[in-house]
């Protein structure tokens, strides 16, 4: 099942493309708050964006570029902008594809598929992709995944480094300056920044089942601890 972030601000429209989405065995969710959509977003961490260009407070433009700052995940733009400037600064934004209003919501969920099944499935490339492995636990930094046994969830940019930097070194203690040096360079970052973006891991990796593998060490750093196992 992919989960499938909508980001429209018609009800019904939404709850239509929802519905339609659901059909095909997804889960679609509706975005509520038009002024948090990257906070929706780091939240769900969904595998695709459908994103509409009018929306309150910020337009779809906006929020395509502050996705793209933390993710890779298709975003596909819906409007009842026709004309070719709007498409062509869709995709200088980010985008995917785009698609005009009104529009048949199997030709929606056709480009769904093909979008998913380009980025995660059939035709996701993989040759020479780079890989960082623990214990069954496997890494994909240029696709921003993790994996554990036949379940996926997608990262944000920093929660990869992150996670990269902690399996690479494992069982290893990874000092706070290491994770601060990789995570934010030489710029200043206060304490709560940084318990901020461990905590975020610890729930990615709880979505995988993984419970209390990333470790405090008081006055040291972080170690993140094998011992999930592959195929449990």
């Amino acid at each position: 099942m992919y989960k499938i972030m909508i980001v429209e601000d018609d009800p019904k429209l939404a709850s239509l493309l929802k519905s339609h989405i659901e059909r095909y065995g997804n889960e679609g969710v509706v975005v509520q708050d038009y002024e948090q959509v990257l906070e929706q977003f780091q939240e769900l961490m969904p595998h695709l964006v459908l994103l509409d260009v009018n929306l309150p407070s910020f337009d779809g433009y906006y929020w395509c570029r502050q996705i793209r700052l933390v993710s890779t995940c298709p975003i596909i733009f819906i409007s009842a902008r026709s004309g070719a400037p709007d498409q062509l600064r869709a995709l200088e934004n980010g985008a995917d594809d785009y698609i005009t209003k009104p529009f048949h919501y199997d030709l929606v969920i056709a480009k769904i598929h093909s979008q998913l099944r380009r980025v995660y499935g059939d035709y996701a490339a993989t040759s020479g992709e780079r890989t960082v492995e623990l214990d069954g636990l496997v890494l994909y930094p240029e696709r921003m995944e993790l994996s554990l046994d036949d379940r996926t969830i997608a990262l944000t940019k920093k929660e990869t480094i992150l996670l990269e930097t902690l399996l690479s070194r494992s069982p290893r203690i990874v000092s706070r300056e290491t994770i601060l040096e990789k995570l934010w360079d030489d710029a200043f970052v206060d304490d709560n920044t940084l318990s901020v973006n461990i905590n975020r891991v610890r729930k990615r990796l709880a979505e995988l089942g993984i419970e209390g593998a990333l470790e405090t060490v008081r006055g040291s750093g972080y170690r993140l601890n094998k011992g999930w196992g592959p195929a449990r």
